[in-house]
Parts: structure tokens; sequence; C-alpha cells
């Protein structure tokens, strides 16, 4: 592998030209295809296996024009002090809201507060339920904007109003925070690397990638039925990861200028080593990402793809387009050591055989070995605690800012109604086998009634047919608390105690049911999940190091980080510490999908700090040195670059904290605390030491396992046969031909 990613760097910084065409017209046939593409929304949410679809699904069948899967609107009411909503003015501003908003082409149904129980008992708050014929996703902007202009009519009446519902779901918006991130990976690259255009290139074909990544997603969003969100994880992932391959590449070109190579020489030598680290690093990301999909959940495995294909582009980049865009730098771009004159550059060492901060830390470590391991060990065993309360659910309304309409309608439909009013739950009783589904349908009601935790059962709503009936159930805690969670289980109980008796099929769905129902799907697959995508890229990593122990070693200190990750995430997100440094206005459950959706994002991004870590001291060992002397060379190259690249993922991350959307902003949260454990703690404290500790056994492969594997030859020995420090033009032109 050395030898092609040499030969591939080499023809890039050649024909840079070429490769660099092909790039730029990449970037444009995807923003020409974005720019002609619809909006992206809001992904159908659709959880195959789980008895809340199965009972959506049945509804679609037997209520057929009910619009199930259409946009729903809450319009909510406050009478201003003093007032009640059943007075005649106010009450007359309503049904001219009412009017209005039945007019719409897209409007299915809109129910009067009057007439459908939709006053509160104390008479100061109401509230209008609007049914669209078409998912949010796919509802036009100018249904958007006419209920917005019911409501702003309705509020020059003198009334409070606001609107829930996922009619208005807003695409996320990132906010000024990822630009600050942006400017501290800029400012990383700088100090790194010694000049502003060497820095610049890690930026610029970072910024190429995600283009690309992200502008072929929105293409595709409608086509592929794409979420908003899908987008900007894509670009989280892929700026974090481009500009940490390129830095790794960029910074061993200057290494290889340093050891008195020619510019061609050094970009293929850069592209053969740490390009076979940045291949290696990269499939295991896109592995974690792609291994998503064996949770079954088309939403999730639609990002993990969208995300790993981004990644993908971002290896692509980091092997042709940054060896072409050093070609076009020249001498511009300075051997290791050196620094330009702007920044310092020129000036007479004082020492120049000082060692520098990874020397002298990897030093320290393999002088006390166990001391670091076991301080490593015992702070992310404490950080990890907190994990141990870990409640999982998905936001509602409640999550979202108090700044935006939809939390202030979830907030007075609280106040007004109760806070299971917030989420209904809908159980669809299946009496088409039954000899009288009268009864059934009036038994499933009077036994829900029984149940703890339940406010109001509505009666029966039957089809046409007479076959099925929706019964519409209010909890009294809000939707995502344990105690609806339970009454959800109750209600099935009692489901599966009549199918015995009736053969009546009773099933509970609405967005309360499906998000309990998401969590245990997501909780179910989190094992087979871990054991599908660390081992593959147990497997993978074998292949790189030869080593079993070492691999062990990288698999055992992900899931340290992991598990502190999550605590940190459930100490800031539910048990509310730093809540208001980091904007949580409403803390509660963790997003479903947060732990999964770490283990693989998070895991994927901690081997790419091993494998160029690790490669390093690998490279060091297998050229002869003593394994406690490997480790301090491989730190002495490089520790700087890996805490470089962690600090530039961390700043990516973190600028996500400022995003409108709770998932984002959790995300953005828990991959940035989950790095920074990761990269200073495992791969700058634990692996040196376990690495020192196990001596020359953490390099120990069985004989017949290293002839069984192929010889991927990470470290470049193979590049030994093709030169040393100056190659001359016309025998580099040859070597690219063949």
């Amino acid at each position: 592998m050395a030898t092609f990613l040499y030969r591939l760097g080499r023809f890039s910084f050649w024909k840079r030209h070429f490769v660099a065409l092909f790039w730029v017209a990449l970037l444009a046939l995807a923003g020409a295809g974005a720019a002609g593409a619809p909006a992206a929304g809001n992904s159908s949410f659709s959880i195959p296996g789980t008895e809340a679809q199965k009972a959506f699904d049945l509804l679609d069948e037997r209520f057929p024009g009910a619009s199930a899967d259409g946009a729903t609107a809450r319009v909510v009411f406050k009478a201003p002090d003093g007032q009640k909503m059943t007075d005649p003015g106010n009450k007359a501003a309503v049904q001219d809201t009412v009017d209005e908003l039945s007019g719409g082409t897209e409007v299915a149904q809109v129910t009067d507060p009057y007439q459908g129980g939709g006053v509160s008992q104390d008479g100061t708050i109401a509230y209008a339920s609007v049914t669209y014929k078409v998912p949010g996703m796919e509802l036009e902007e100018s249904s958007r904007e006419a209920l917005k202009a019911a409501a702003e009519d309705a509020r020059d009446s003198g009334l409070t109003v606001e609107i829930g519902g996922d009619a208005l779901q807003a695409i996320p918006e990132t906010g000024s925070a990822e630009i600050i991130g942006i400017g501290i990976a800029a400012v990383v690259l700088v100090i790194t690397l010694g000049s502003l255009l060497a820095a610049g290139l890690p930026l610029l074909t970072a910024i190429v990638g995600v283009g690309i990544g992200v502008a072929t997603i929105t293409a595709l969003a409608s086509t592929l039925d794409l979420g908003s969100t899908t987008s900007i994880l894509a670009s989280m992932i892929g700026l974090a990861v481009g500009i940490d391959y390129a830095l790794f590449v960029v910074s061993r070109y200057r290494a290889e200028l340093a050891e008195g190579r020619e510019r061609e020489e050094a970009a293929g030598r850069a592209v053969g080593t740490a390009g076979s680290a940045v291949v290696f690093a990269g499939l295991t990301v896109v592995i974690a990402l792609v291994g998503l999909s064996v949770v079954n959940i088309p939403m999730l495995t639609k990002m993990g793809i969208a995300a790993a294909g981004t990644v993908a582009v971002a290896v692509l980049i980091a092997l042709t387009l940054i060896p072409a865009v050093l070609g076009y730098a020249g001498r511009r771009v300075r051997p290791a050591g050196e620094k330009s004159k702007l920044l310092g550059g020129g000036r007479a060492k004082d020492k120049a055989d000082k060692p520098n901060m990874g020397t002298r830390w990897a030093s320290f470590v393999v002088r006390r070995p166990l001391a670091v391991l076991l301080l490593g060990i015992v702070g992310l065993g404490a950080a990890a605690v907190p994990a141990g309360s870990l409640e999982l659910g998905l936001p509602d309304d409640g999550s979202q800012p108090t700044s935006t309409t939809q939390r202030r309608a979830y907030d007075l439909l609280s106040d007004g109604f109760g806070p299971g009013f917030n989420g209904p739950l809908v159980v669809v009783v299946d009496a088409q086998g039954s000899d009288d589904p009268q009864a059934v349908f009036q038994q499933a009601g009077d036994e829900i009634k029984a149940l703890d935790n339940v406010v109001n059962v509505a009666p029966a709503a039957p089809n046409k047919a007479g076959d099925t009936a929706t019964i519409a159930v209010i909890p009294d805690a809000k939707p995502s608390s344990v105690a609806t969670e339970d009454l959800v289980h109750d209600i099935r109980a009692v489901g599966a105690d009549i199918k015995d008796g009736t053969g009546a099929e009773v099933l509970v769905t609405g967005a309360t049911a499906m998000n309990i129902d998401v969590s245990q799907k997501l909780n179910d697959a989190l094992v087979p999940y871990l054991v599908l995508v660390v081992g593959l890229a147990f497997l993978l990593l074998i292949v790189v190091f030869r080593s079993i122990l070492v691999p062990l070693k990288a698999a055992l200190g992900f899931l340290l980080s992991v598990l502190a990750a999550l605590g940190a995430v459930v100490a800031v997100y539910q048990w509310g510490w730093l809540s208001g440094l980091m904007g949580v206005e409403e803390t509660g459950p963790i997003m479903s999908m947060m732990p999964i959706f770490m283990v693989g994002v998070v895991f994927g991004l901690a081997m790419d700090y091993e494998v160029f870590l690790v490669t390093r001291i690998r490279e060091a060992h297998v050229h002869g040195e003593k394994p406690s002397q490997a480790v301090v060379t491989g730190f002495r190259y490089s520790a700087r670059v890996v805490t470089a690249a962690a600090v530039i993922m961390i700043a990516v991350f973190s600028g996500f904290i400022g995003s409108s959307d709770s998932m984002v902003k959790m995300i953005g949260f828990g991959l940035a605390i989950a790095v920074l454990f990761d990269a200073f703690v495992v791969r700058m404290a634990i692996v040196p030491a376990v690495l020192a500790l196990l001596g020359a056994k953490a390099w120990w492969l069985p004989k017949w396992l290293d002839r069984a594997l192929p010889n991927v030859d990470v470290e470049g020995e193979s590049l030994a046969a093709h030169g040393g420090a100056a190659g001359k033009d016309d025998e580099d032109k040859e070597l690219v031909r063949a």
C-alpha cells in the first residue's frame, strides 16, 4: 500500500493542474446540483419492527384520508389578565383564526376549541388543532406563512398566541460558534505548522471536501428523504477529520523536507507513510458510521452513510489534493522546525538540540508507566460515574429554547391542561376478528381508565367499517418522564390480556410511544453494534499494527473514553451541571440515539489518533529501536500533530454547541468532550504507559497469523527502494509513469 500511495502522492504533485481541476469541477457539479434541489426538510421518521410503527401503519390502512402522517400544529391562545377565553370578544377572535386556517389548500382539518373540548378548566387557555394533508417535510412554505399570519392576526386582538407541533419545525441553525471553532482551528494550525500558508492548506482542502459532501447531500435530500440534520452532522464530522487528515500529511511532508528530500519526493513519501495512516484511520470511521445501519432505524442509517461519504471524500482529498496544493505552494511551505519570517523564522536557535514537549512527556511516562496508567483509569472512571443514571428519550417541544414559539406553546398547554397533554397516547384497537367490536372498544377504554398516571381517556372513535377504533389517552406526566413510559408499558400489558380473551389487538402509538420504542430499539442494538464495529476495526488494526495486544489496548481505551464522555453528557444535560454555560435551558433524558451515535463516531475518531501515533512508534521499533525508546521517538514526531489535531476537532465540535437544534447541540458537546478524554488521557497517557509496561510483548503476533495477514506496510519500509534524499526529475517522472 505504501508504494501505491507514494506513487499517487508524486503523481498528484506532478500533475497538480489536473488534480486541482478535478476537485474544483466536482465541487462545482455538486454545488450546481444543490442549488437546483428542493430544500431539505425533516426526514420522515419510521421505526420498522416497533409496535408504535405497526399501529401507525394500521391507522393509514383502516382510516384512509385521515392524514395520519400529515403535519400537525396546535395554535394556543391565552386570554389577557382578568379575562376568559369564553368572553365574546376573545371567542370571536378565535373563531376568525379557525376560519382563516381552514382555507389553506394543504389543510385537512381544523378543530374548533369550543366544540372539541379545547378550553382549559379555568377558561384562560384554549387551543385549535390543525392537521395537514402532507408530512411536515413536504409542507409548502406558503402554508407555514399562512399559519404564522393567522396567529399574528389573533395577537392583534390582544390575545397571547403561540404555535406548537411539527408544522413549523425549522432547519437547525448552528450559530456563530461554528465560525469561532474554525477560527480556533486556524490558530492551532498556524502554531503547529509555523506558517500561515501551510496552516491554510488543511483548512482549504477540508472546506472543499465538506463542500462536496454537504452539497451532494443537499442535492439528494429530497430524493433520498434526508433530513436537514443529516447535512449538519456530515459537515461536523467531515470538517473535523478533513482538517486532521490534511494536517497529518502536511506535517509529514515538512518532516520529509527537513530530511533533505526534494519536494516531489517528500510529497510522495508523506502520502506513502502518513497517507497510509489516514487510509486506515478513515476506514475505521467509515466502518463505525456505516455500521449504524444495523440498528435498522432508517433516519440513523442515512445519517451514518451520509457522514461516512463525507469522511471518504476527506480521505481522498488528503491523498490527492493536498500533494497537488503543496506543489503549488512550492518553497513557501518550509521544512519542519522552520517558521516563516512573519512568525519569527530566520532567528538563531538558542538550543537546537532541546527535546520537544512530546519527547519530554513520553520520557516521563516511560519512567512512571504504572502511576500514569492508574491515574488515567481512575480519572476516566470518575468521569464515567454519572453514566450509571443515564435516562434515554427523544427531544420534543419541551426541550426547545424558551425563545421559540413551539416551547411557549408547550408551556401554555402544560399550564392549562397538565404536562401530559403535550404527549397524548393513541391507542389503536383492532377488533376485526372479534365477534363484538363495540364491546372490545368499551372494555379497552374502561381498563385503561383504571390505570395509574391517567388523566383522561376519550371515548373510542371507530372507523367507517366499525372494526377498528382509536382511543386518545392523556397521561398525568410530561412526555419524557419515566411515569409516562411506565404507562405505555401498562397499556400494552392490558392489551395483551384483551388479546388473550377476545382476539382483538391493542396497540399504542403517537409521538410519545414512538420515542419510547426508539429508545428500546437503540438499547437493544447497542451491544450487537459494539461487537460488529469494534470487532471489524479490531481485525483491521491487527493488520495495521501486526499485533494482538495493541489493538486490544486501543479498543479498551476507547470504551473508557466513551463511558467518561457519556458521564459528562449526563452531568450537563440530565443533571444540569454547567447547564447555563452550555446553553441548556431544560434538562431531561438524554437523546435516545446519543449513546450509539457517540460509540460509532468516537470510535472512528479515536482510532485516527491511535493509528497516527502508534504507527510512528511501530515505525521506530521496526527500524531497530528498543520498545521504550520507540515510544519516545514516536511521540517526538507525532505528539505535537496529534495534540493539534485533537484541539482542532474539539474546537470544531464545540462550535455546534451553539446550534438551535437540541440534538445537534448535545452531539457537539458529547463528541468534543469525548475527543478531549480520548486524545489527552487515553492516547497521550494510557497508550504510552501500556506500551512501556508491555515492552516487546506489545508487538507479539502468532507466527501462523503473521504469515496469514497481508503486509500493508503502513510504516513505508518498501519506500527505501525508491531512493534517498534527492530524486532527479527525470527519474521521478519515469516512476510516476510506471
